[in-house]
This record gives structure tokens, sequence and C-alpha cells, in this order.
């Protein structure tokens, strides 16, 4: 107990540099660039940033979102995601108690980095996928031990489920409907959630993914039967809720 509190400040410290980071993953990652060498440049004039340009959310607060050597506009993207990252650990403080709030903020990181490319290039690297559902199964066994069993089922279950739909789709559409990196994180977040807590988070997916049509077609972009929707923000936002929360069935019983 004597630590808790200053570990809990830190995580809340480092939480926008953490999403800083992950902005820049989800940036370099899928072109293929590496994430942890290299300056950073402005996007527009390619100026080398220095530290004072990059510190989370104050400097482009100062800044006004605008680049101080060239003027070009700055993403909000940027504040948003470390803003985010800060949310995930101080909502998973207020949730659970240490070491479990420490787990959750790095499951939940974990799933901003693969909503955050997902969104940017319609790709979800199998790698952290693969990553992320060791993890999950590792925490179970340490935490709960005996609901390892719950949690392989629910690995293999989430990856089986999405894989069979995309099939049937395919046989009927004629085309796809959903990429492999669904099946694997679908069957990542079964590690963490069991078997149990799929529905729920494919009920809150397919909400998600109803919110992120509604706002796309806000903005002025049509929406059509054939339109490119990312589906791994989507099931990010459902199981990032019913790891928190649990299944729908569990809290209405309790």
């Amino acid at each position: 107990m004597t630590w808790s509190l200053p570990i809990s400040l830190f995580l809340l410290l480092s939480a926008p540099f953490v999403g800083s980071f992950l902005d820049l993953v989800a940036e370099r990652w899928p072109k293929g660039e590496s994430f942890v060498q290299g300056r950073s440049r402005c996007e527009h004039c390619g100026r080398v940033l220095a530290w004072s340009d990059l510190i989370p959310i104050v400097s482009w607060t100062i800044a006004r979102g605008e680049c101080r050597y060239c003027n070009a506009r700055i993403s909000i993207w940027h504040p948003v995601v470390e803003l985010s990252a800060l949310g995930i650990a101080a909502w998973s403080l207020v949730v659970f108690w240490e070491p479990l709030s420490w787990i959750s903020t790095l499951f939940g990181w974990t799933l901003l980095a693969l909503a955050l490319i997902d969104l940017r290039s319609f790709w979800l690297p199998i790698a952290l996928t693969w990553v992320l559902g060791l993890a999950g199964l590792t925490a179970g066994w340490v935490l709960t031990p005996l609901g390892v069993l719950d949690r392989l089922m629910g690995t293999a279950a989430g990856y089986a489920v999405l894989a069979a739909a995309a099939w049937i789709y395919r046989r009927c559409r004629g085309r796809e409907g959903l990429g492999s990196g669904d099946f694997w994180l679908f069957g990542a977040i079964g590690a963490w959630v069991g078997w149990q807590g799929l529905g729920t988070v494919l009920l809150y997916a397919g909400l998600s993914g109803l919110l992120l049509a509604l706002i796309r077609s806000r903005g002025g972009r049509s929406i059509r039967l054939e339109t490119r929707l990312p589906f791994g923000p989507c099931l990010c936002a459902g199981a990032w809720l019913v790891w928190l929360y649990g299944p729908l069935y569990t809290a209405s019983a309790n």
C-alpha cells in the first residue's frame, strides 16, 4: 500500500507520453517505418521538432494547433490520443484496485494502439494481437488460475466465430467482409474476457460500428453497402467495456 499512490501517480503522469508514443506507432508501423529510431518531424515542412514541441497536450495547446515553424495546422488527433491514454489510466484506477488497475491500463493502452492502427490503415498487426492474447492468458493464470480454461475457450471461440462469419459473408456476397486481423483480435480479446464475455463484446462492437457509420455520414461521407469501415476499433471498445464491467447478463444478475 505504501507504493500504491506513487505508482498510480506515475501511471497518470506517464499516460500522455504513452499516448504520444502510440500515436507515433500508429502512424509509422503501417508504413514499415521504425517507431523507435528517428527524430519526430513536422508532417508538413519536415522540420525536426525540438523537445519543447513534443510535450503531450501542452505543446499542441500552446501552439494553438499549429506548427511554429511553418504555421501549418497540426492534427487534433495528437492531443486526442494523448488524452485518451490518460483517460484509460484514470478509468482503470477508478474501477480497479492495484495491481489489477495497472494491468487494466496496459490492456487499455494496447487496445488503443490497435484501434488507432486500424482506423488509419485498415490493418491489425497480428504480432500485436498475439502479444495481447498471450498477455491475457498470463494475467488470467496469475490473477484467477481457475478461470484459465474459460480464457482458453474464449480465445478459440473468438477466432472461430469471426472466421466463420467472414467465410459465410464471402460465400454469400462474393467478397471479403472481415479481415483476418479481426479474427486474431477477437481471439485475443477472448483471452481477457473469457468465452462468457464474447457475446457482449460483439453487441457493443456492433453499436460502436453504427455510431462510427453515423459519424462518418455526418461528416459528409456517404455510407453504402460496399463502404469499408474498420471493425477493429469497435471490437476494442467492446472489449474495454466488458473488461471493466463484465458481460451484460452478469451485470444484470448482480
